[in-house]
């Protein structure tokens, strides 16, 4: 998932203990396959490579997955779309100069949410050349499965790690809660707060994390599908809920709305959040300050 992930899983009996971390690893490796845009046999790569020809057909996790993207575009306003990582072809580390107006234009025509044809069991993407990118989603979806998939497993201790997004099984062995910290943006090996948690999932969206440097200004690998320039918005934006895939999504959104607009969101979600903004200043209450 182009990203660090961890297990921890506490139990009595070791046996038990590996043999549901194998069944976890094994389920984020599938994940992996079926969805990753860079493999040509995921149904990412059909979807995509069948753009402006044909539907592809796709089963229920899928489809569920589908659903819920189009309820967070509706939620966003449509700054959640995952038609729009056709961006990533004028927003790179390549880029040396700032794109023109009909690069941009040429690729806002094959982002929308809304021209995305879909049925009960197929998908259509109705334009050549438009994609979809479900890594907006399904990261946050896979750390919910594997957390599932522990607990029917009879694990009641530990927590799932894919890349910061974060599902926690049940407290640690000794019952005190998961400290998890958030990290500063601007000293990357210290946290700035820290996280206490017995359940649920936190996951955290970050603005520092890739940024491209043009004509010496940093731009952020955050796109707006609207008009096609990175956002200025917060930092980061940590997020609990009881779904990694909620948490996921509502930092997400957040972070792409500017500053006042990301708070006042995230306030009316009534979410327990951290978000930091430019200046360092932080919000929210989820987190305790950090010493680091």
């Amino acid at each position: 998932m182009a990203c660090p992930c961890e297990l921890r899983l506490g139990g009595s009996n070791r046996k038990t203990v590996d043999h549901i971390a194998k069944q976890c690893i094994s389920e984020a490796r599938r994940f992996e396959q079926k969805y990753s845009r860079y493999l040509d046999d995921s149904i990412t790569t059909q979807i995509n490579s069948a753009a402006g020809e044909v539907a592809v057909t796709v089963d229920q996790e899928t489809s569920a997955i589908l659903q819920y993207a189009g309820v967070c575009y509706e939620q966003s306003a449509g700054m959640f779309d995952i038609t729009s990582g056709v961006l990533r072809r004028i927003w790179n580390s390549k880029r040396k100069v700032l794109p023109a107006a009909h690069e941009l234009s040429a690729c806002i025509d094959l982002i929308g949410w809304t021209k995305v044809e879909i049925s009960n069991n197929t998908v259509l993407l109705p334009k050549k050349g438009m994609e979809l990118d479900f890594g907006g989603v399904v990261k946050e979806y896979a750390v919910d499965a594997l957390t599932q998939i522990a607990r029917s497993g009879g694990i009641v201790h530990g927590l799932v790690n894919l890349g910061g997004d974060i599902g926690v099984i049940g407290p640690n062995t000794d019952g005190k809660p998961w400290s998890i910290g958030v990290v500063n943006p601007n000293k990357r090996d210290t946290a700035i707060a820290t996280i206490q948690l017995h359940k649920g999932a936190v996951a955290t969206s970050g603005a520092y994390e890739r940024h491209f440097e043009i004509e010496g200004k940093k731009y952020s690998h955050l796109v707006n599908p609207k008009t096609g320039w990175p956002v200025e918005s917060l930092q980061s934006v940590t997020v609990a809920a009881d779904k990694a895939i909620v948490a996921g999504s509502i930092s997400s959104i957040a972070l792409l709305k500017n500053e006042s607009d990301s708070l006042r969101w995230l306030e009316n979600c009534e979410a327990a959040y951290f978000a930091i903004d430019r200046k360092l200043q932080c919000y929210g209450h989820l987190a305790q300050s950090s010493s680091g």
